[in-house]
């Protein structure tokens, strides 16, 4: 879970590096969110569970294999990029092959899409699981609310995860709703909602792996509220002195999550300053080659403009093509 957490981070950082320095045009950060996403990650299966995450979840999608080089070329828009082959802004994760959903830019439209997934696998009998990921604003749009009333009704093994990091942009999660908890809202689905302290991997592993395996023998959706906080703000575009204050972010990064998995990995005998800076190195090492390797890599062809839009084996009819 560290080194996941650690090398989300650090690719996270070179990004706003390389925005700053005019060689990438947007980030959307993970930042303050990557115990979260690495609890969740490492208490799915990768091989059979699916995930829809949302634009944050660096982490999460580094647990399901992609590599720092993947999203550096996602960052330069190559046409390696696994996600969408240069041809989406970052943060727009999405992967067939290692069971990732691919995303799109409204908020909260991949929650009923992440559903459709958890029925299609309770009608053939498999044991796989759904996990939707999403932040507290966009518990608010009726993509949940909808798709959480169909899973509570049929079900269904979906499980949704709230990355609560206090601000819709810059909206406070006070203005954005009434009950304390966004959690709150799952008794009206009927199924459980639990809170979880968002900044501690282990606990949210502990609460998502329960709620995997209630999933898995047919119990049904749980809605996971981690809270947690962003470190930096909502995007490259963005200046959040306008709506927080520098003391209310310095006092959030004392609690941060990269150095609070270090301190119990040390406490427990599991890490020292050597095995943490031998870490570090290497996931260095990592990040220089992803970047120096997706900086010189080739851009998107113009003749591949149409892949992956449409469905492919279409016949012509009248001179038009006819999308099966």
């Amino acid at each position: 879970m560290y080194e996941k957490m650690l090398l989300a981070r650090t690719v996270d950082e070179r990004m706003w590096v390389l925005n700053r320095a005019g060689k990438i045009p947007f980030v959307i950060s993970c930042q303050g969110q990557e115990a979260a996403q690495a609890g969740a990650g490492f208490a799915l299966d990768p091989a059979m569970d699916l995930i829809a995450p949302y634009y944050r979840d660096l982490c999460l999608v580094l647990i399901y294999g992609h590599s720092a080089r993947d999203e550096l070329l996602s960052a330069f828009a190559k046409a390696e990029d696994p996600n969408s082959g240069g041809r989406q802004m970052p943060g727009h994760f999405g992967d067939r092959q290692r069971n990732i959903l691919t995303g799109s830019s409204p908020v909260g439209t991949q929650i009923p899409h992440a559903v459709g997934m958890a029925l299609a696998s309770k009608m053939r009998g498999e044991k796989s699981v759904s996990l939707v990921s999403f932040g507290e604003g966009t518990s608010n749009q009726g993509d949940f609310h909808e798709a959480a009333n169909f899973a509570g009704i049929h079900k269904l093994p979906v499980i949704f995860f709230c990355e609560n990091n206090q601000y819709a942009i810059s909206i406070p999660v006070k203005k954005q709703i009434a009950c304390e908890n966004v959690a709150d809202r799952a008794a009206s689905y009927g199924f459980p909602g639990v809170v979880v302290d968002g900044m501690d991997a282990v606990e949210v592993y502990a609460v998502v792996k329960a709620a995997v395996e209630r999933a898995r023998r047919g119990e049904g959706p749980t809605l996971v509220e981690a809270k947690t906080y962003r470190l930096v703000p909502h995007s490259s575009d963005d200046d959040d002195r306008s709506y927080r204050s520098r003391e209310e972010v310095a006092e959030a990064r004392r609690g941060e999550p990269i150095e609070r998995m270090r301190s119990y990995l040390t406490s427990v005998g599991l890490m020292d300053e050597t095995k943490d800076a031998e870490l570090r190195a290497k996931i260095l090492a990592q990040v220089n080659e992803a970047t120096e390797y997706a900086d010189k890599a080739a851009p998107p062809d113009v003749s591949t403009l149409m892949k992956h839009v449409f469905a492919e084996g279409g016949t012509e009819t009248n001179g038009r093509s006819t999308i099966h």
